[in-house]
């Protein structure tokens, strides 16, 4: 797909108006070297390229590598049958008019007797695509698209067409360009599992509105961000986005809260808009690793740097401060009425001339790692001083460590910087802008450093009894139910090890107060039916029963209730349980969802779970670093380290819940979801109560 040799072209035409002479046109011009076949039964030549009537016609070669088809939708699938005779490995199908308008069964065809024949397909619904390296612009998009070496894929034709005229305009050159379109085969795990180990390619931008297989492109995206950083931008945040999406293409756009959370997990940046992506992919891929985090800034006015030091604590940039190292460094360059702390201020006394050796210490200095250079412009600012200088001094020290610049003013400061942007320098209107790319810079740096460890296996040695659970899941499924009751639940939580308060299911009664002597303490009345799976809303629960008078009276409102929400349903009982005391409450949770396969979720739990929404998940994970990292991600976390003359939570008997989640998800296919709520948070080393636990089976 990448390095065709061949290519064949089913619907080339030879009239300017038509898909098949652009695609014929550009892979002329763009001085593809291998051998192209335009197959048109009614023509014989078409830009200097003999035509051939059939595939089957071409005699010279016995394979080819590519073919793209650009015929009306009802002639696709007899095109495509035509391609076995030549061994073709791939098919771009620029066809629209398929899933993305229901067509599903048309579409699936085109699947099913690909590979069949063992060929792949790329979309349908496509522009084509380009691959700098082999010169090959298989598409009816722009002509000059701009080499380099940032590799884009569009899940949107369209906007993929777009970025590429962005792209040129941003002076970011590209190394490939696939679209995807309905993406009926060929996905975006395909394409980064090739571009990963591409060495022309040193970012992948990714414009994406579904993912049809997230359990296989969440290993790829760890194991790719390890190599080089890629950038998502997913759309579908919102639910009229969710919908617009699923028209547009086909696809479901899936949780949004899932996909930023798999997204933090993988390493993968997620920018705002088309705009920030491009500046990030732009910096990123042009721009060498930091051999830390400490960030310079220097400036010629207090203003704009205190707005530069705002921006750095908004996007995770560390600045330097070791102020007697700062000021042996800067105080040579810098007048005495100004300022050697960091950011450095020069003063306005200082033409541009005067960064350059703040530029050249800060440079040479081993605890400066990321240089950004701000300006305000004055009567000393020039503009072909400020021109010469900024790319004498980025081209002799760019490539040693990151630098940027921000240089704020009139016609003249705007013209200079627009040369300097056309020069490649990372030169910026505006200094959040800046900021927000070194941001991302440094969270490449800080993954790469660091992901290993999130990769451990930390399971290793805990407890559960597995033949228990599984006894259990078989008397559920003997019984053709799809949820665990409450005793049940209670006892594959007792045989994963997660600790829950003291319970017995009571018949009768008399039962029943046997069971609360036995607790010896207030208890919560539940009532236990697999007809009754939401026991509140039946008035099936009643709390702070501290005598056998009121468990007496209980027990009569619980089952009067329970008969009135659901007359027909079954009652085994009522659980007898003790009530604990209550502190700080999160919800666990487990889940096999049918994109991304088994989620963890964790998050402020208790009553207010839905209208909270304060949840993080993360892909089944073993990893206790990688698990309290999800835990970081949610309000709940500050709690949890103690606040207000509170002391800390027990942290680690969260992550060992969690863990245990995880397993019994490993373990046990056939459970769908698991939520733990509210989960008791007691203090440090006082450990953690499930107060409920609700388990689903397919």
């Amino acid at each position: 797909l990448f390095e065709p040799q061949s290519i064949c072209v089913i619907g080339a035409s030879d009239k300017k108006n038509k898909i098949g002479y652009k695609i014929m046109e550009n892979i002329k011009s763009g001085g593809y070297l291998g051998k192209v076949y335009p197959i048109n039964p009614n023509l014989e030549e078409i830009l200097g390229y003999k035509v051939y009537k059939n595939i089957s016609d071409i005699n010279e070669i016995d394979e080819i590598d590519i073919a793209v088809i650009a015929v009306p939708e009802p002639l696709v699938l007899n095109a495509l049958k035509t391609c076995p005779s030549k061994k073709i490995k791939y098919v771009l199908v620029i066809t629209s008019g398929f899933s993305e308008i229901g067509k599903n069964k048309e579409e699936k065809d085109l699947v099913d007797f690909a590979h069949q024949h063992n060929i792949r397909i790329l979309g349908p619904n496509i522009f084509g695509h380009f691959v700098n390296k082999s010169n090959i612009n298989a598409s009816f998009a722009s002509s000059n698209i701009p080499k380099g070496n940032v590799a884009l894929i569009s899940q949107s034709g369209a906007l993929g067409s777009a970025l590429i005229g962005e792209t040129g305009e941003e002076n970011i050159g590209l190394s490939a360009i696939v679209p995807l379109g309905n993406k009926c085969d060929i996905d975006e795990s395909d394409l980064i599992e090739y571009l990963q180990n591409d060495d022309s390619t040193k970012v992948i931008l990714i414009y994406m509105e579904g993912v049809k297989n997230g359990e296989k492109l969440i290993p790829l995206l760890k194991e790719t961000t390890m190599k080089k950083p890629v950038i998502i931008i997913k759309s579908g945040r919102s639910k009229k986005g969710a919908q617009a999406a699923a028209s547009h293409t086909g696809s479901l756009s899936g949780s949004d809260e899932i996909f930023q959370s798999i997204m933090n997990q993988t390493g993968v940046h997620r920018p705002e808009n088309v705009v920030q992506a491009l500046q990030w992919a732009k910096f990123l891929a042009n721009t060498p690793m930091p051999k830390g985090e400490n960030t310079l800034i220097i400036t010629n006015g207090g203003g704009v740097g205190v707005m530069a030091a705002d921006a750095c604590e908004k996007y995770g940039v560390q600045l330097y401060d070791n102020y007697r190292s700062l000021e042996e460094a800067f105080a040579p360059y810098v007048p005495e009425f100004g300022s050697v702390k960091n950011p450095i201020d020069v003063t306005g006394s200082v033409g541009i001339e005067g960064y350059e050796k703040c530029i050249e210490a800060a440079v040479k200095h081993p605890d400066i790692h990321a240089i950004l250079c701000l300006g305000c412009e004055h009567a000393l600012f020039q503009e072909e001083a400020l021109k010469s200088t900024i790319e004498k001094v980025h081209n002799l020290y760019g490539h040693i460590k990151p630098i940027q610049y921000v240089f704020y003013g009139g016609k003249s400061v705007k013209s200079a910087a627009r040369y300097l942007k056309s020069k490649g320098i990372p030169m910026y209107f505006d200094v959040y802008d800046a900021i927000s790319c070194l941001g991302e810079l440094f969270r490449t740096y800080r993954h790469q450093q660091i992901r290993h460890t999130f990769e451990s296996d930390d399971s290793v040695g805990i407890e559960i009894n597995y033949p228990a659970i599984s006894d259990i899941l078989r008397g559920v499924q003997n019984d053709h139910r799809q949820f665990l009751l409450a005793n049940e639940s209670r006892g594959l939580m007792e045989a994963a090890g997660i600790s829950m308060p003291k319970s017995f299911v009571a018949k009768t009664v008399d039962e029943a107060i046997h069971y609360f002597k036995k607790i010896g303490t207030t208890v919560v009345m539940k009532i236990v039916s697999k007809d009754i799976v939401h026991k509140s809303d039946a008035g099936g629960v009643r709390l702070n029963i501290e005598n056998e008078q009121e468990l007496m009276n209980a027990w009569e409102v619980i089952m009067l209730n329970a008969r009135k929400y659901s007359p027909q349903a079954v009652i085994r009982g009522i659980e007898i349980c003790e009530q604990i005391n209550l502190d700080t409450e999160a919800i666990i949770g487990g889940r096999r969802d049918s994109n991304y396969g088994p989620m963890l979720m964790f998050g402020s739990g208790g009553i207010y779970v839905e209208i909270l929404k304060d949840v993080a998940f993360r892909s089944n994970t073993f990893s206790k670093a990688e698990i309290h990292n999800m835990l970081k991600e949610t309000k709940l976390y500050p709690l949890l380290l103690g606040v207000r003359g509170m002391g800390p939570k027990d942290i680690d008997s969260i992550i060992d819940v969690i863990l245990r989640v995880a397993l019994i998800l490993k373990h046990f296919k056939q459970i769908s979801d698991i939520e733990i709520n509210p989960l008791v948070i007691y203090e440090k080393n006082s450990g953690v109560k499930a107060v409920d636990a609700r388990i689903l089976i397919k």
